[in-house]
């Protein structure tokens, strides 16, 4: 019998890591610079908690939830996305009792089941940046602004910000009733999952449009814009947006049509477009959420925050030519057959309490297959150990001959 990885899900093997590491290290490091502090949530929720926040009517609440039943008749969800469970961690450890805004980060795995292909999994990998407890617009353009660094520092090149407002609960009611009076009355033109959106939640039929038949797209195009209809307060929160992008050179395209998946966004949304086509296109997206602490029992408390996928990001990395150095060890001890192996073990053990990255040999390789495997590992030092003496190895540099009794103390000047 067979056992292989779950349809959707992949692993991440060592020689994928150094790529990994380098792109997971730089968000952190952009992220501490920005002080944003790292939380990390349980991996299931209770289902209530996306149901109430993503929307009835999301593909992610109807379609893409793992949601099971526990021995406690208790129905959890393996979280689809992180931003509620955050939001949920700050109400449940009183976060807004401390200085506000709370800045927070994690990287850790999400589930969504669909339909797997080039950067999309059903369990994937994700970094999620929020700020709870400020409704400033700079915020919205300092969290646009640190994924464009991340992108620009990681040298990916091909992508797009694409940016919009879609308002808040005192000028988007008007518009949905607007948009669903102009989309019914165009619904023969209309694919039927777009058809069972206007049904469900209208502004949704306009989400993930470049996924959508030509057709559709371009009677989507044509609808109202959601801009006009906004009121003054958004319209004066997104022009502050914009202009502080514009002083920090972030490059921008306005798109009326931007809406995200679920429910609890407002105002400012935008997306981050890669070279991947359609529907996996985007690396990053987020919004304003100014509603979604009130949803799960909170008092009134805005926020904005957005989520990148890493898999998709390291597909824009690795389409840029992006690379990373494999990890190497320091020193690879090769042992003749005669000679003492219980001594080269302490040594290895004290090189690497020491903090130098040691190895040997654990297959029973001759010494010349110990000399390839050394090769192999990337060691900058190959220490041969003899009967009654060792031979130092160094890469450019001709071999050194040592007692047993000075190896460590060269190895360790």
């Amino acid at each position: 019998m067979k056992i292989e990885a779950p349809r959707g899900t992949h692993d991440i093997i060592p020689a994928e890591q150094p790529l990994w590491q380098r792109v997971t290290g730089e968000m952190e490091r952009l992220c501490a610079l920005s002080g944003y502090r790292r939380i990390q949530t349980p991996v299931f929720e209770e289902t209530d908690l996306f149901q109430r926040t993503s929307g009835a009517g999301s593909d992610v609440v109807q379609k893409e939830m793992y949601t099971f039943t526990d021995r406690s008749d208790r129905s959890l969800t393996l979280r689809p996305e992180a931003t509620a469970p955050i939001c949920r961690a700050y109400l449940t450890h009183g976060l807004q009792q401390e200085p506000q805004p709370q800045k927070l980060f994690t990287i850790a795995p999400m589930y969504r089941y669909g339909r797997p292909g080039r950067g999309r999994y059903r369990e994937h990998w994700q970094l999620s940046v929020e700020a709870i407890g400020s409704d400033d617009p700079a915020l919205d353009a300092e969290l646009i602004h640190l994924f464009d660094t991340l992108l620009r520092t990681l040298a990916v090149t091909e992508y797009e910000l694409k940016l919009n407002s879609i308002g808040d609960p005192n000028c988007r009611p008007a518009y949905v009733e607007k948009l669903s009076a102009w989309l019914a009355g165009r619904a023969s033109e209309l694919d039927s999952d777009t058809r069972g959106k206007l049904r469900t939640s209208p502004l949704r039929a306009l989400d993930n449009l470049e996924a959508k038949p030509p057709g559709v797209q371009e009677v989507l195009r044509a609808a109202p814009a959601l801009g006009d209809s906004l009121c003054a307060a958004c319209v004066e929160h997104f022009a502050a947006v914009r202009a502080t992008l514009d002083a920090l050179g972030v490059a921008y395209t306005l798109v009326p049509t931007l809406v995200r998946g679920l429910d609890y966004y407002t105002r400012t949304t935008w997306e981050f477009k890669g070279p991947l086509d359609g529907a996996n296109s985007t690396i990053s997206g987020g919004g304003r959420y100014d509603g979604l602490i009130e949803e799960i029992g909170g008092p009134p408390t805005p926020g904005v925050g957005f989520g990148a996928g890493i898999e998709r990001l390291l597909l824009a990395l690795e389409d840029a030519g992006g690379s990373a150095e494999p990890t190497a060890i320091d020193v690879f001890l090769a042992v003749e057959p005669d000679a003492p192996r219980e001594l080269a073990l302490r040594w290895l053990s004290e090189l690497r309490a020491a903090g130098i990255a040691a190895d040997t040999d654990y297959a029973g390789r001759s010494l010349k297959g110990q000399l390839t495997q050394a090769g192999r590992s990337g060691a900058h030092t190959t220490v041969i150990v003899g009967p009654t003496e060792a031979v130092l190895r160094r890469q450019g540099a001709k071999d050194e001959p040592l007692a047993h009794a000075d190896v460590l103390g060269t190895l360790l000047g």
